[in-house]
C-alpha cells in the first residue's frame, strides 16, 4: 500500500523523536514486522512506530516476540489510503495477541485524532483521554500530545509534562537548541572577558 508524503513525515518525525530520547535504552523501529506466532508467519503486523524497552537490540530485520518480548508501545498513524475504522477492529486485536503493552492511534484528519489502549489481563482497553492523565505514556515516562506543526498540521509528539511545555525534540530542534546555547555562553565569555 503505498504512503503519502505526509505520512511518511508524520512517521518519521516520531520515530526520529523517540529514537533520539531512547537511544540505547530502547529499540525503537518503523514500519517493520512484528512477529507474535513462530509457527504463522501471517501471524504479524507492522505499526508505523514501535518501542521495546529495555537494551538496544541492534538492527534486526524482523521483530520476534519470542526472542525480544513484546514491544511497550505501538503507534498507527491513519493516511488517506487507510480504510480508516473499518479494518481497525481487526488491528486492533492482531494488536491484542500481540502483547504490545499500549496502542496509540493517531488520526491528524480527524477531529478527535488521538485514541490510546492498554492492554489489561490480555484484553485492549479503550482509555478515557478525557482525564487529566489520559495521556500518560507510562512506558515511556511522558505523555502524547497533539500538536500543529506549519509544515505537517497536525502532529503526535510527547512531552514531558501533561501541558507539553518540555517537548521531546526532534533533532533538528535539538541542535538549533543546542546552537542557541552555544552563542548564549559565546555571549557570556564576552561580557566576562571585555
Amino acid at each position: 500500500m503505498p504512503e503519502t508524503a505526509k505520512h511518511l513525515r508524520l512517521r518519521t518525525a516520531l520515530f526520529l523523536i523517540l529514537d533520539r530520547e531512547l537511544r540505547g535504552r530502547a529499540f525503537v523501529g518503523s514500519e517493520q514486522f512484528v512477529y507474535w506466532d513462530p509457527t504463522n508467519p501471517r501471524a504479524c503486523l507492522a505499526p508505523d512506530v514501535l518501542v521495546r524497552l529495555g537494551e538496544p537490540l541492534g538492527l534486526p530485520t524482523s521483530f520476534k516476540t519470542w526472542e525480544h518480548g513484546a514491544p511497550h508501545v505501538g503507534v498507527e498513524i491513519i493516511s488517506a489510503y487507510d480504510s480508516r475504522d473499518r479494518n481497525w477492529s481487526e488491528k486492533l486485536e492482531r494488536y491484542r495477541r500481540c502483547g504490545i503493552a499500549e496502542v496509540v492511534r493517531f488520526d491528524p484528519d480527524d477531529a478527535a485524532p488521538l485514541r490510546l489502549w492498554d492492554l489489561i489481563d490480555g484484553d485492549l482497553v479503550e482509555r478515557d483521554i478525557s482525564d487529566p492523565e489520559g495521556h500518560r505514556c507510562d512506558a515511556l515516562g511522558a505523555y502524547w500530545l497533539v500538536t500543529d506543526d506549519p509544515v505537517l498540521g497536525t502532529m503526535l509528539r510527547l512531552a514531558r509534562d501533561r501541558d507539553g511545555k518540555e517537548l521531546l525534540l526532534t533533532p533538528e530542534e535539538a541542535e538549533q537548541a543546542s546552537e542557541r546555547r552555544v552563542a548564549e555562553l559565546e555571549r557570556e565569555l564576552a561580557k566576562r572577558g571585555g
